[in-house]
C-alpha cells in the first residue's frame, strides 16, 4: 500500500469500510477532480446566466452513476442515486453553487503542477469539483447510508443573485432535509454554522436636470448623493454584534455641463444580528429624508422638487446553528481526524438559507489553499486537497446516520 494510503487508513481506521474505501478513492482520483475543476471552471456561469455550466454538471453526475438526474424550474441541478435507504426519511443534502461574479462567457484556467490559476478557480470550481468527486467516490465504494444523500448544484448564490437557487430549493425540498452541507471554495478547517445577514439597497434622487449655468438653482441629484453618502459615513455601528456599513458602487449625471437628473448609491449592510440590520435600515432610511428635504431646501424657485427611492436589491438572513449541535461537532471531529484545528467562523453562504429556517447546516471548504477570490488572478493549490475531501466525505456520511466503526 503507498504510504499515502498507509496514513489514510491508519487515520480513518475508525470510520467504516466503505466509507474508508470511498475516502481511498477520493486520493487514487485526485487527477480527475482536477480535471472536473479544470473544466467546469472554463464554463462560464455569471450569476443568472449558469445554464450551460448546469448542464455539464448534469451529464456529468449521469456519466458516474447518478441516474436520477434533473433541472428544477429555478435552474438548480438536483442528482439522486437508486440506492437503499429508508423510504420516506429526510435526505442530508450536499449543495455547491453554479454562479460566479465574471461575466467572461470563456474563463481561461492555467495549471502548473498542484495550482491553478484562473477566475472562479476556487469560488466555486472548487466546491462543484468535489461534489462530483464525492458523489463518484460513493458510487465507486458502494456506500449505503441509512439516509439519501443527495447533491444540488445551485443557481443565483453570488452578489445580486441573493441566494436564489437555495431559496427555491427549500421553498418545496422533496426529500426534506435532515441537514444541509454546502461545500464552497478550499480550504479544511473552517466551519461556517452562523449566517452573516445583510440588506442591499440602491438610493436614487431624482431632479428636473438643466444646464449647469442657465438653470443652477435646480436641485442636484449628485449632490444629494454625496450629501447622504457623508452621512451614511457618520453613522456610529456597534462593535459588538459586529455590523459594518459600505457604500460599494456611486453614478449619475449625464455631462461636464449639465445639472445631473439623477444620482445614485448602492448600499451594502450587514450584520450577525437580525435586530441591528433592521434598526440600521431605518437610520440609513431616516438620513435618505433628511437629505431629501436639506437639498430641496436649497433649490431656487419656481423649479422642480427633487425625490428620492429607495429599492432593495437583496437581503440575507441572519441565524446561527448552536456550536454544540451535533452536526457542528460532527464536522469538528471530522476536521480533527485529518490532523486539522476546526476554525468556527460567520458567512453569508448557501447555508444561510437553511439556518434561517431552522434546518441543520454549515458551508465548508473542499480542501486545498486558495486566494484572489472574486479578481481575474484568482488561484487554488492542491495542498492537502485530498485531506479536505476526505473530510467532507467523513461529514456527509456521518450526517447520513453512517457510524463509526
Amino acid at each position: 500500500m503507498p504510504l499515502r494510503l498507509r496514513q489514510f487508513a491508519d487515520r480513518f481506521r475508525r470510520a467504516s469500510t466503505p466509507v474508508q474505501a470511498a475516502c481511498s478513492h477520493l486520493a487514487a482520483a485526485n487527477a480527475r477532480t482536477l480535471s472536473w475543476q479544470r473544466d467546469v471552471t472554463r464554463i462560464g456561469a455569471p450569476t443568472g446566466l449558469e445554464r450551460a455550466r448546469a448542464e455539464w454538471m448534469a451529464a456529468q453526475f449521469a456519466t458516474i452513476g447518478w441516474d436520477r438526474v434533473h433541472r428544477d424550474a429555478a435552474g438548480n441541478v438536483i442528482a439522486r442515486r437508486s440506492v437503499r435507504t429508508n423510504d420516506g426519511a429526510p435526505a442530508v443534502w450536499c449543495c455547491a453553487h453554479l454562479d460566479t461574479v465574471f461575466d467572461d462567457p470563456h474563463p481561461v484556467v492555467t495549471q502548473d503542477g498542484p495550482r491553478l490559476t484562473g477566475p472562479g478557480i476556487g469560488d466555486n470550481g472548487r466546491g462543484l469539483a468535489a461534489l462530483l468527486a464525492l458523489a463518484h467516490a460513493l458510487s465507486e465504494a458502494s456506500v449505503e447510508t441509512p439516509h439519501e444523500l443527495v447533491m444540488a448544484c445551485t443557481v443565483g448564490e453570488e452578489g445580486l443573485g441573493d441566494l436564489r437557487g437555495m431559496r427555491a430549493l427549500m421553498a418545496d425540498v422533496r426529500p426534506a432535509p435532515l441537514a444541509v452541507i454546502a461545500i464552497d471554495g478550499a480550504g479544511e478547517d473552517r466551519i461556517v454554522h452562523a449566517a452573516l445577514g445583510s440588506i442591499r439597497w440602491r438610493i436614487t434622487f431624482h431632479g428636473p436636470g438643466g444646464h449647469s449655468w442657465a438653470d443652477f438653482g435646480a436641485p442636484n441629484p449628485v449632490h444629494a448623493s454625496g450629501a447622504l453618502v457623508a452621512a451614511l459615513q457618520a453613522i456610529v455601528l456597534p462593535r459588538e454584534p459586529r455590523t459594518t456599513l459600505t457604500v460599494a458602487r456611486i453614478g449619475g449625471g449625464e455631462s461636464i455641463n449639465s445639472i445631473p437628473r439623477d444620482g445614485w448609491i448602492e448600499v451594502d449592510l450587514r450584520s450577525t444580528s437580525g435586530t441591528v440590520l433592521a434598526d440600521l435600515s431605518r437610520t440609513v432610511q431616516q438620513a435618505v429624508t433628511r437629505v431629501e428635504r436639506a437639498e430641496n431646501g436649497r433649490r431656487a424657485l419656481h423649479t422642480d422638487a427633487l425625490t428620492a427611492a429607495i429599492v432593495q436589491l437583496g437581503s440575507r438572513p441572519c441565524g446561527a446553528l448552536d456550536a454544540d449541535a451535533p452536526l457542528v461537532r460532527l464536522a469538528m471531529q471530522a476536521t480533527r481526524t485529518i490532523g486539522v484545528a476546526p476554525v468556527l467562523s460567520i458567512g453569508s453562504t448557501d447555508a444561510s438559507i437553511p439556518i434561517s429556517l431552522g434546518i441543520p447546516a454549515i458551508a465548508i471548504g473542499a480542501g486545498g489553499r486558495g486566494g484572489g477570490t472574486h479578481t481575474p488572478g484568482e488561484w487554488y493549490d492542491d495542498t492537502r486537497g485530498i485531506e479536505g475531501l476526505q473530510r467532507a466525505m467523513l461529514i456527509i456520511t456521518g450526517a447520513a446516520g453512517v457510524t463509526s466503526a
